[in-house]
């Protein structure tokens, strides 16, 4: 059996358009002489569809441009991922689709309801396998999430007999280190069921979801035949055998390159990702505030990366605060990515503005009021022209910065989304010299790199005047955000008790701001946003010294 895993960018709500692309794909696939095509899950709309699915009109339409696939699709056997209306429910439902019609539809047994997941919200949990037999090879159906309880899946396959291949169409979203599990996971598949395992990701960048692709073939024995691509399209095809050693895969095309690493990886799922925010929610161009720091230096280089340099445009906005070398910094960054830069001092604005509040008597030119007004002008500035020409506007604050509440609300926090939102500083640094040594030149200037950082709101100011060092302050937040550990953990890990309880005060008293923040990528195992919900009124406080009293 020639089996083609078409793993493929699909648009939420562009079932005309999803449905083209995996026309082509099929055809494509037929030419190879694939007997079996399988595309990721829910494909036909896009994943996730969220509240769409309440609308009834909506799952019709995804229904009529599953048929209209499903006519097309007259050779082979294909299998696609859709919203199915049945039994007073919703079901996540892959559609089983043999000589243009739709012949078995396999309903989601095991749904995810944790971190970005919400399946139970909007799906009934389907009880019934399905398998079918392709060139004398029986194919079993699985979705996503299936996998990955080994033991529901034996109780869900229990009477069905023997089969060859084990079939997942899925939508598993990309975080660091996610590739690794997700082989774990279908190498014990191979081992509890002794077989063959497809697995068909999907690819592309869904509001602050990215999804990697990377496609999978393994063998009965456990061994990876092949991978698709990391963060593009793919259609990965192979030959399934029964040999009397077990099911083999024998690949028909050279293998993919795949990331040589983490942060090269999480470099291509910024690109994706904001390539794919940009362009499918209709902008063709980018704007944000370049200030001579890395953090704004990383954001367009991404940026550059993903939609052109020219479609980038830069706007350094200093004041007198703002050093020579960051000023001159600024430039540097732009010209070496090629992006249009436009220069907009704000010390004229900033006297103005500073002028007419003092229509009220205890307003001072100096302190956290005075240094906020400055990064409101500059956000105000890159909204109007926003506003003006059609650009979207990018935010630069890092994950370290996002969690302490180190921005400043309708200032550098205004925009459209966030490049870097869930990328720690320490990343950020890594990024930098990766960026550079990709480009085999220095796009991020090292003085960029080397530079203490500061928001240059008032002399001489230094982020470390207002927050631990960025080593320490993202061991703190990794442990508290990402692993949910008590203050107490913290401690007992080795990490000072003073500052655990201060970066954990400052990430709790924060959530306010976060609720207001621009989207951002997903790039770790918990990210602000759809990942990390937390109530923005909250008096609980984990503590050093009793973690469970209350203040």
């Amino acid at each position: 059996m020639r089996i083609a895993l078409g793993q493929f960018n699909a648009t939420v709500g562009d079932l005309a358009g999803n449905v083209a692309k995996m026309k082509k794909i099929w055809a494509q696939a037929m030419e190879a002489g694939a007997d079996l095509v399988a595309f990721p899950e829910i494909a036909i709309c896009g994943y996730p569809p969220e509240d769409l699915v309440y609308n009834r009109q909506f799952v019709s339409d995804t229904r009529t441009a599953l048929e209209d696939l499903a006519a097309t699709c007259n050779k082979g056997t294909v299998v696609v991922g859709f919203v199915d209306r049945g039994n007073g429910g919703l079901y996540n439902a892959a559609a089983v689709i043999q000589k243009g019609r739709i012949v078995h539809t396999y309903h989601k047994g095991n749904l995810p309801n944790y971190s970005v997941f919400d399946e139970r919200r909007y799906f009934q949990t389907g009880d019934r396998p399905v398998v079918f037999n392709v060139n004398g090879m029986r194919v079993a159906v699985t979705i996503c999430e299936d996998l990955w309880n080994t033991q529901r899946l034996t109780d869900l396959l229990t009477g069905v007999g023997r089969f060859h291949l084990l079939l997942n169409i899925s939508a598993s979203p990309f975080d660091m280190g996610k590739i690794s599990r997700r082989e774990e996971v279908i190498t014990k598949c191979t081992d509890v069921f002794d077989c063959a395992v497809a697995y068909c990701n999907l690819v592309g960048g869904q509001d602050e979801l990215v999804f990697d692709g990377r496609s999978i073939l393994m063998d009965s024995t456990g061994c990876v035949a092949a991978t698709a691509k990391a963060f593009d399209e793919d259609l990965l095809i192979a030959d399934v055998r029964e040999e009397a050693d077990g099911i083999k895969i024998v690949p028909t095309q050279p293998p993919a390159v795949q990331p040589a690493d983490t942060i090269e990886e999480v470099y291509e799922a910024l690109v994706l990702a904001t390539r794919d925010y940009v362009l499918k929610n209709g902008f063709r161009q980018t704007i944000l505030g370049i200030s001579g720091g890395i953090d704004s230096a990383i954001t367009a280089a991404i940026a550059a990366a993903a939609l052109g340099p020219e479609n980038v445009q830069c706007v350094t906005m200093p004041s007198r605060f703002n050093s020579p070398e960051t000023i001159t910094d600024s430039k540097l960054v732009a010209d070496n990515l090629g992006c249009p830069l436009l220069a907009i001092p704000i010390e004229p604005i900033l006297a103005q503005f500073s002028q007419s509040l003092k229509a009220d008597p205890r307003w001072t030119d100096g302190g956290i009021a005075y240094e906020n007004l400055q990064a409101r002008i500059r956000g105000m500035i890159l909204m109007s022209l926003s506003n003006q020409v059609g650009s979207l506007v990018l935010t630069t604050g890092n994950k370290s910065e996002v969690s302490v509440g180190y921005s400043t609300l309708y200032g550098d926090s205004a925009g459209g989304f966030g490049v870097i939102k869930d990328v720690l500083k320490t990343t950020i640094y890594q990024l930098a010299e990766y960026i550079n040594e990709r480009a085999g030149r220095e796009v991020i200037p090292v003085a960029v790199i080397k530079r203490i950082p500061s928001a240059e709101l008032r002399p001489n100011q230094k982020d470390t005047d207002s927050l631990p060092d960025y080593d320490l302050l993202d061991r703190v937040i990794t442990g508290y955000v990402e692993e949910d550990m008590s203050a107490r953990e913290l401690v007992d890990s080795g990490l000072p008790a003073e500052t655990v309880e201060r970066v954990i005060r400052m990430i709790d008293r924060n959530e306010y701001k976060r609720r207001q923040s621009a989207p951002g990528v997903r790039i770790t195992a918990k990210a602000f946003g759809k990942d990390r919900r937390l109530p923005i009124t909250n008096r609980y406080r984990t503590t050093v010294t009793d973690p469970k009293k209350q203040p």
